[in-house]
């Protein structure tokens, strides 16, 4: 497994941006495929964006032109850039890897994950 540590999040008003980090140990993180998913409070946790080991993105209709996930290989370091943030936005964002295959919806298919990130947006 992979340990790993989220930063970034914070208070932003609606129509704001914010950039998470997702911090990555090891030597190894470039076999990882990544994703970042949210959970609110009262809600379960959901998928919001992956990223395949070669860069290829998927994301979550309501994020989708929005968000944008990335990868720095180099530096150990998965990014959301998130856009046009609205307060439905508001969650805590959770980073997460794994090195096998799986459903990329599916939290349960995920090895590692971090302490997560609290966004909020004002309206």
């Amino acid at each position: 497994q992979v340990h790993l540590v989220e930063s970034g999040g914070g208070l932003v008003q609606a129509g704001g941006s914010l950039r998470l980090s997702c911090a990555a140990s090891g030597h190894t993180f470039s076999t990882y495929a990544m994703a970042w998913f949210r959970q609110a409070p009262g809600k379960e946790r959901e998928f919001v964006a992956f990223i395949t080991q070669n860069g290829g993105t998927y994301y979550t209709v309501s994020v989708t032109g929005r968000f944008t996930i990335s990868r720095d290989n180099a530096k150990n370091t998965m990014y959301l850039q998130m856009n046009s943030l609205k307060p439905e936005d508001t969650a805590v964002y959770y980073c997460t890897a794994r090195a096998r295959t799986g459903l990329i919806r599916d939290a349960a298919s995920f090895d590692s994950w971090g302490q997560g990130t609290q966004v909020t947006v004002s309206s």
